[in-house]
């Protein structure tokens, strides 16, 4: 048997050659010789083939030409192997082996001619022709020929003499030009074959070889390939039964291995089944490989094995028969350039099956985004699978909202499933899901069936709102959210303008969050009026006061027709932020407020505004009949700034000791406290006295102290003015042609130089002919600025007087 890349060539015990093709079917068949065939020899072409029988027969022909050679010989004929580019007419070459290894070649005059190579070592065993070398086995060991230089380059000795060659054969194989492996028994060695230098060559061939690798095997060899810079090993395997303690044939094995410089390591080994291994033995089996496809066939008596190197579909293969479904998938992935039968849509679809078989129904669904895609169609058909095991809710978080969108049906019924068991996970996908994924009214339906049963659940009562605010039905939406007192509802009013809805719905407003409520309605008063706002709130005064109030913060002016019921509801909601709102307002009735705060007796606000309304006198004496506070009636005074005030203050505390000390700790700055203090009858004991006469003197000290220090703040400023001025005063005026006299109006200065003139200019800056001005009297000798003594702005002195 031999091997080429396009077909296999198959001889058989009767004569017969078959070739085949890489899918094992006959292609063609030959009937070469009524025996057996000892050998098959290809060229690298494949247009060529030698054969050789047991009869001795040798025929070299073309598979698609007439050409072809005949030979008998008087032996049988063990091997032939034919020059690798036979098809050139150059390389007309071809080797067979017996007792002797003959070399074929065709001369000038295609006439074929033979020569001996090598004889005397017993029968050649294996020829193996690469390039120009032709490398063969004997007895004795392995020869290599160099077919350029017609000279033996080697001779590879056999290392166990012990085994009969006949029984263990030696393998060659070439795994390039230059590299030649060579396996026999146990032992593996690999040659090089190098140039010899010049200067060594001598009478040496003009090649040599090296052994760069050589190691033992654990079982015999049957057969030998290259794969990459690794090594493909048939082995003959005899092991010792455990019963019996005799040995047997085992099962042979093919075994990938890396050859190191001394040893080797074992990457993977496989046992192969094949029919009689039982029976065969060492020389049974050959191992043939094809370089281009990776192809490597196991040939024994009844089988033909195609091993071939693992793909990624292997893999793939492999783990999905051990249900490594996620790897298998990973794999994928990673090569899908290079898979060929198998789809990553196929591997992840029998994942998620896997996953669903073992229950694992979440992995199952997350792992469905991944795999399916964008695939509506199969999104679909695996939601229907989940449905049959009932297990919506687990692919419920996974399903696809935008690209691809699936039917209405598929998320209703996801709906109806969370519907009838878990109403916070229906309101979950509610709030998640688009609006118009599914059908809006029918699970609308669908949750008022089940308020019906349960018309309190807040859930449900919330997920409706928000199926209503989908449907874009707002005032429904709203009443509920009203009615469940829904944070919400804020927003959904300003989103949506629901403006026109509230109007009516302004007291539920304020009862749920009235400072919300206010700032809403005050910051869209040109969609809801104040107008309305207080009517709708007539019926509780408490609200309309916080609307009001909050009015009035924003904006003194805006409700001023409302400020006389204001002062009843800060009166009866809010008395601390009356007074306040007396002060700030200027459109309040004086009059209602003071009858409404004496009614109620608030005196604070009773003293304001009889204050305001002018009648301090009646404020100052509430202050002191009803308040009784010396400090706060002071401090009355004071504001008011009135002596008859001061007046009344005093006359009402002179005869009640604690007024008068606080009189005396306080009025130094706006009443003589001389006054007081002469009024004070003898006797009286008032408390505190001498601290505070002693205060009295401290504040009377610090006053003279205080007018010294601005008396000399002012004397300093004064001189540094009136020095300021009087250099201002001493610098020239600029008087030129274009200034005029500021009586007759002419030009200042006289056109002929030559003529005599004499002027006057004022501190003012103002101009005049001497002539011009009126003549001083003895009483007046100094003369005045006609036009600023007119304007009353005091007389300016002349500061120059120019004459020529």
């Amino acid at each position: 048997m031999t091997v080429h890349d396009k077909f296999l060539a198959l001889g058989t015990h009767y004569g017969k050659v078959y070739l085949l093709d890489v899918q094992g079917n006959i292609t063609q068949k030959f009937d070469v010789s009524p025996v057996k065939i000892n050998q098959i020899s290809l060229d690298e072409s494949g247009e060529h083939m030698g054969v050789c029988s047991e009869d001795g027969k040798v025929q070299v022909f073309g598979l698609y030409s007439g050409e072809e050679f005949h030979e008998t010989f008087d032996c049988p004929i063990k091997i032939i192997a034919v020059h690798p580019h036979f098809v050139r007419s150059s390389c007309k070459q071809f080797v067979t082996g017996g007792k002797k290894l003959l070399l074929f070649e065709r001369s000038w005059m295609n006439r074929w001619k033979s020569s001996v190579l090598h004889e005397g070592e017993g029968n050649i065993r294996s020829v193996k022709w690469r390039g120009h070398l032709i490398a063969w086995a004997n007895n004795m060991g392995v020869k290599i020929f160099d077919i350029t230089s017609k000279q033996r380059i080697t001779n590879v000795p056999r290392d166990d003499i012990s085994l009969r060659p006949d029984m263990y054969p030696c393998s060659l194989c070439w795994k390039d030009n230059v590299t030649l492996i060579i396996g026999w028994g146990t032992s593996v060695k690999i040659c090089s074959v190098k140039e010899r230098h010049a200067s060594e060559m001598r009478d040496l061939p003009s090649r040599y070889v090296e052994i760069v690798s050589q190691f033992e095997t654990e079982f015999h060899i049957s057969g030998l390939a290259p794969l990459c810079d690794q090594l493909v090993v048939l082995s003959y395997v005899k092991e010792v039964s455990e019963k019996t303690e005799r040995e047997y044939c085992a099962r042979p094995r093919l075994d990938i291995i890396q050859p190191l410089s001394e040893t080797c390591e074992e990457i993977s080994s496989d046992a192969l089944t094949v029919r009689g291994f039982q029976e065969n033995e060492c020389r049974d089996y050959h191992l043939e490989y094809s370089e281009g496809e990776s192809l490597f066939y196991i040939v024994s008596p009844r089988d033909v094995v195609v091993a071939k190197e693992r793909d990624q579909d292997d893999h793939i293969d492999w783990l999905l028969e051990k249900k490594k479904y996620e790897e298998a998938l990973m794999a994928a992935e990673i090569s899908q350039r290079n898979i060929k039968r198998h789809k990553i849509l196929d591997i992840g679809l029998a994942y998620i099956n896997h996953l669903v078989e073992r229950g694992e129904y979440d992995i199952a669904a997350r792992k469905c985004q991944k795999i399916l895609g964008k695939n509506a169609a199969l999104w679909e058909y695996e939601v229907y699978k989940f449905k049959e095991i009932g297990q919506l809710k687990a692919v419920s978080p996974y399903l696809p909202r935008g690209d691809p969108v699936l039917k209405p049906l598929i998320y209703e019924m996801v709906l109806h499933e969370f519907l009838e068991s878990d109403y916070e996970g229906f309101a979950t996908l509610i709030r998640e899901w688009p609006g118009d994924l599914y059908n809006n009214s029918v699970i609308v339906q669908a949750v008022r069936d089940h308020l019906k049963k349960d018309s309190q659940n807040k859930t449900l009562l919330k997920t409706l709102a928000e199926l209503y605010t989908y449907d874009k039905n707002y005032g429904n939406a709203l009443e509920i959210y009203l009615t469940l007192r829904h944070k919400d509802v804020f927003q959904l009013i300003h989103k949506h303008n629901l403006f026109s809805s509230i109007k009516d719905k302004i007291v539920l407003l304020m009862d749920f969050d009235s400072e919300k409520a206010v700032d809403m309605l005050l910051d869209n008063e040109d969609k809801i009026s104040i107008k309305k706002v207080v009517e709708e709130l007539e019926d509780r005064p408490e609200l309309q006061h916080v609307y009001l109030h909050k009015l009035f913060k924003r904006d003194h002016h805006k409700g001023q027709r409302y400020h006389e019921k204001q002062i009843s509801l800060y009166a009866e909601y809010d008395r601390p932020n009356l007074l306040p709102f007396l002060r700030d307002s200027t459109h309040c009735p004086l009059e209602k407020a003071l009858e409404i705060c004496q009614q109620r007796n608030f005196v604070e606000e009773t003293v304001y505004l009889l204050s305001r309304m002018g009648n301090s006198r009646s404020a100052l004496k509430m202050i002191m009949e009803e308040l009784h506070d010396v400090d706060k009636a002071i401090e009355f005074a004071k504001e008011q700034d009135d002596g008859e005030l001061w007046e009344d203050l005093i006359l009402y505390s002179i005869d009640k000791p604690p007024f008068i000390t606080g009189l005396l700790n306080n009025i130094g700055t706006h009443v003589d406290p001389i006054l007081l203090i002469h009024r004070i009858k003898e006797g009286m004991e008032i408390p505190n006295l001498r601290d505070s006469l002693v205060k009295i003197l401290q504040d009377y000290n610090l006053q003279i102290l205080l007018r010294e220090g601005c008396k000399k703040i002012l004397v300093a400023d004064s001189l540094s003015l009136l020095k300021k001025m009087h250099r201002t005063q001493m610098k020239g005026v600029l008087v030129d042609e274009e200034n005029i006299c500021e009586s007759c109006l002419s030009p200042i200065l006289p056109t002929d130089a030559a003529k005599p003139f004499s002027v006057v200019v004022f501190h003012c800056r103002h101009m005049f002919h001497k002539e011009c001005l009126p003549v001083p009297s003895m009483n007046s000798p100094a003369q005045y600025c006609n036009i600023c003594s007119a304007k009353n702005r005091g007389p300016g002195s002349a500061i120059l007087e120019m004459k020529k």
